[in-house]
């Protein structure tokens, strides 16, 4: 996905009649949760009889998503949710604050860090961003992965 689209929220359409399984589980914002939001992902996919090429991937954005939720943004704890349905595996990390810029990919000549985004860029069928409703401060990042056949209805 091109970064000028990454925040445009492209929501998988479902048929009726479809399957849909969601886990959702919510860490401490602390940097020890992320290696725990790796466990959870890899059991609950196992359980789901994902392909283990596809459970890798989906930990590693995982990772990669919960990291940012924690470095950048200031809160107690983070949320994650993985729905998987109609050839697609989702995830969100939702978090309780945010920078002024939201996220943003970085190139390899900016430094060391801030590039999981590039990484999540390349490895899904999509990303974005979206701001939590006004009950609270807080942004929502979201990805999306190539999972089974995706035939259509």
């Amino acid at each position: 996905m091109a970064p000028g689209n990454a925040l445009t929220s492209q929501p998988t359409a479902l048929c009726s009649g479809n399957v849909v399984r969601r886990y959702g589980f919510e860490l401490p914002a602390r940097v020890e949760s992320v290696g725990r939001a790796r466990t959870l992902t890899r059991d609950r996919l196992a359980q789901w009889g994902v392909a283990d090429d596809t459970a890798e991937t989906a930990v590693l954005v995982v990772s990669e998503l919960v990291t940012n939720a924690i470095v950048h943004a200031a809160g107690e704890h983070v949320i994650c949710e993985i729905r998987e349905g109609r050839g697609h595996l989702r995830i969100a990390v939702e978090d309780q604050g945010y920078g002024p810029t939201g996220p943003q990919l970085h190139r390899v000549s900016d430094g060391e860090g801030g590039r999981g985004l590039l990484l999540i860029d390349t490895l899904c069928d999509g990303w974005g961003a979206h701001d939590t409703s006004e009950y609270s401060p807080g942004r929502v990042v979201w990805a999306e992965l190539p999972y089974g056949t995706g035939q259509p209805c």
